[in-house]
C-alpha cells in the first residue's frame, strides 16, 4: 500500500516537472487530484483495505495529497511568471501580420456574372434537386425510355428510376408545373455525367434558361443570347447559330462565338475554325407543353443551356478544366 502511494507521488512530481504550459497543468491536476483522479480514487477505496491498515493508509494518502497540492501551486506560479516574461518580451510596436483574404472561386464569379446579366433582363432564378427522377430528367423532356438521345448523356444511375441529374433542364418542367405563363427563369446548378478529361469533369456547372409566353419567336431567342454574349465578353464578339438536335426543343441550334483567343483567325483553342461552341438552344418542343398542361396553340417559348465551366475556361484562357478543382492556391489567387 505504501509503495503504491509513493509511486503515485513520484510519478506526479515527474509529470509536473515536464510541464510547459498552464493548460497542461490543469489537465494534470485533474488527473491526480480531481474528483475521479488517481489519488482521490485511492482515498475512496481505503474502506476496502483490512481494518488494521486503514488509519495508516488514510494518513499517508492525505499527506501526499497536501504535498501534491503544494507542488501544483508552486508550478502554477512558476508557469504564470514565465508567461508574463514572454508577454513582456513582445514588441507591440511591430506591425501586425496581414491576414490572408480569400476570394470567390472563378467558377462562382462567372456563375454570378451570368445570373446578374439574365436577372437584369428580367429572368428569375430557380433551383431544383440534384438527385432527380427519370421522369423529370428524361421522360418529361421528350426522352422516351427507348429514345437513342439518352445515349448522348452518360448518366449516373442511383436506381432504375433515380439519377444524378445530367442537366438543369428538369427545372423547365418543374417550373411550368408550378405556374402559368409567362415563365421567365434561369436555373444555375451542378450537374453530373460519367465523363472526365481535359475539358470534362464528372461534376460540372450549368445554367438553364426558359422563357414561355405568347408570341415568343426564335428572333427573341437570338436577341436575348446576343445581348448576353456581348455583356459577358464584349460587343465585338460575334455569334452564329448552327442547326442541331435536342429532344426538348424544335427547332434547335448550337450557338458559337467568335474565338476570344484569336478573334476568328484560327488557333489551337478553336481547332483553327475561328469559332467556339458555348451553348445549346431552341424553341420549346410542343410535347413539353402537353406534359405540363399548357396550350401549345397559344404559347410558345425558348430554352437554352450553357456550361459555366466552359465559359470560365474561355473567359480566363484556361486550357484544362481540372485546374478549377485541384484547389491549388497559386492558381486560384490569380482570380
Amino acid at each position: 500500500m505504501e509503495d503504491n502511494l509513493d509511486h503515485i507521488h513520484q510519478q506526479a512530481l515527474k509529470d509536473l516537472a515536464a510541464l510547459e504550459n498552464t493548460d497542461d497543468l490543469q489537465d494534470l491536476s485533474v488527473r491526480y487530484l480531481g474528483r475521479k483522479g488517481i489519488l482521490t480514487q485511492f482515498l475512496r477505496n481505503i474502506s476496502k483495505l483490512p481494518v488494521a491498515q486503514r488509519p495508516a493508509a488514510g494518513k499517508k494518502a492525505n499527506e501526499i495529497k497536501r504535498l501534491l497540492e503544494k507542488a501544483f501551486k508552486v508550478a502554477a506560479e512558476k508557469l504564470e511568471s514565465q508567461d508574463q516574461a514572454a508577454e513582456a518580451a513582445i514588441d507591440v510596436s511591430l506591425p501586425g501580420r496581414a491576414v490572408a483574404c480569400g476570394a470567390l472561386h472563378p467558377i462562382t464569379q462567372i456563375n454570378q456574372q451570368i445570373c446578374d446579366i439574365f436577372s437584369n433582363l428580367g429572368f428569375d432564378i430557380a433551383e431544383g434537386p440534384e438527385v432527380e427522377s427519370d421522369y423529370y430528367n428524361f421522360e418529361a423532356l421528350n426522352f422516351p425510355k427507348d429514345h437513342p438521345a439518352r445515349d448522348m448523356q452518360d448518366t449516373f444511375f442511383i436506381t432504375d428510376d433515380i439519377v444524378l441529374r445530367t442537366h438543369t433542364s428538369p427545372n423547365q418542367i418543374r417550373s411550368m408545373e408550378k405556374q402559368s405563363p409567362p415563365v421567365r427563369i434561369i436555373v444555375p446548378g451542378k450537374v453530373y455525367r460519367c465523363d472526365s478529361d481535359l475539358t470534362h469533369t464528372p461534376m460540372f456547372h450549368q445554367v438553364e434558361g426558359l422563357l414561355v409566353d405568347e408570341n415568343i419567336s426564335f428572333g427573341d431567342l437570338k436577341g436575348i443570347l446576343t445581348t448576353f454574349v456581348h455583356q459577358l465578353f464584349d460587343e465585338q464578339t460575334s455569334l452564329r447559330f448552327r442547326p442541331s438536335f435536342f429532344p426538348f426543343t424544335e427547332p434547335s441550334a448550337e450557338v458559337d462565338i467568335l474565338c476570344v483567343i484569336c478573334r476568328g483567325k484560327g488557333c489551337r483553342v478553336c481547332s483553327h475554325t475561328g469559332w467556339l461552341e458555348i451553348l445549346g438552344s431552341g424553341m420549346v418542343h410542343p410535347a413539353l407543353y402537353e406534359n405540363v398542361g399548357y396550350d401549345a396553340d397559344r404559347y410558345t417559348g425558348f430554352a437554352f443551356g450553357m456550361g459555366v465551366d466552359r465559359i470560365a475556361m474561355l473567359k480566363y484562357g484556361i486550357d484544362d478544366i481540372r485546374k478549377f478543382f485541384e484547389n491549388d492556391i497559386r492558381f486560384l489567387e490569380q482570380f
